[in-house]
């Protein structure tokens, strides 16, 4: 039986059976990452392993989704295969997208006037609500609420709603932007527009966690309906209680 499988806290692939087929199976990984890609006979001389022992440990990698091969062809003889990360191996490690988009959202900050930052973050919102605008067309504003709630939770968000005083209350538990947004309030902005757009709502953020409330809440008053569009012109109207970009 082969062992199972297990991401640590580091993102690093580890295997329950905690025997010495962890580590090898992780230089391995280690290498592929480095080097990019490597043969079989490469990879045996970096870990003084025999070409079936390291083909063992491939073979486990690639039923876990982690490694993949393609053959490379020389000038003379066969082709030879070679390995590399998938793009799940390439997920197992630590990655700075967090400290990416906090230096984009500066950049845009110092660079942009207000109503141009403003649009910024609406259209950045567009592509992200853009492939669900599908599933919330001819509901009601009810149900339009409840849709945008799944969609939240298919993105493994904590996320529920009540109706209270003709409003609509969605309540997220948790943050999808959180460090981005402990640097720039802006990130809430687009979690903003990104619910006006699946709810095709008026959206005003009411708490937020990083105003010190436990979580975030959302509060969308039902009027004249919002035609949800594909059409990537398409602005809805949003307002924010962190709009201000003195709080950055």
């Amino acid at each position: 039986m082969r062992p199972s499988s297990v991401s640590n806290s580091a993102g690093r692939v580890g295997y329950a059976d905690g025997t010495i087929m962890q580590a090898t199976r992780q230089q391995i990984l280690d290498f592929l990452r480095d080097h990019g890609d490597a043969s079989v006979r490469e990879l045996g001389e970096h870990l003084d392993l025999t070409a079936t022992g390291v083909r063992q440990h491939l073979t486990i990698l690639q039923r876990e989704g982690l490694v993949g091969s393609r053959e490379l062809r020389g000038k003379v003889g066969r082709p030879a295969l070679v390995y590399s990360l998938t793009e799940s191996g390439e997920a197992t490690y630590p990655k700075s997208y967090d400290q990416l988009a906090s230096a984009l959202l500066t950049a845009a900050r110092d660079t942009l006037d207000d109503a141009a930052f403003g649009e910024l973050l609406r259209r950045a919102a567009e592509p992200l609500a853009r492939p669900h605008l599908a599933r919330l067309e001819g509901l009601t504003a009810a149900e339009r609420v409840e849709a945008a709630c799944q969609v939240l939770r298919d993105q493994e968000l904590i996320a529920d709603w009540e109706e209270q005083d003709g409003a609509f209350l969605l309540h997220e538990r948790t943050c999808p932007y959180l460090e981005v947004a402990q640097q720039h309030r802006a990130a809430c902005d687009v979690d903003v527009a990104y619910i006006a757009q699946l709810t095709g709502m008026r959206v005003e953020l009411e708490c937020c966690r990083m105003h010190g409330d436990e979580g975030c809440t959302y509060r969308m008053v039902p009027g004249q309906p919002v035609p949800l569009a594909s059409d990537p012109s398409l602005r809805l109207p949003v307002t924010s209680v962190a709009a201000s970009r003195t709080s950055d």
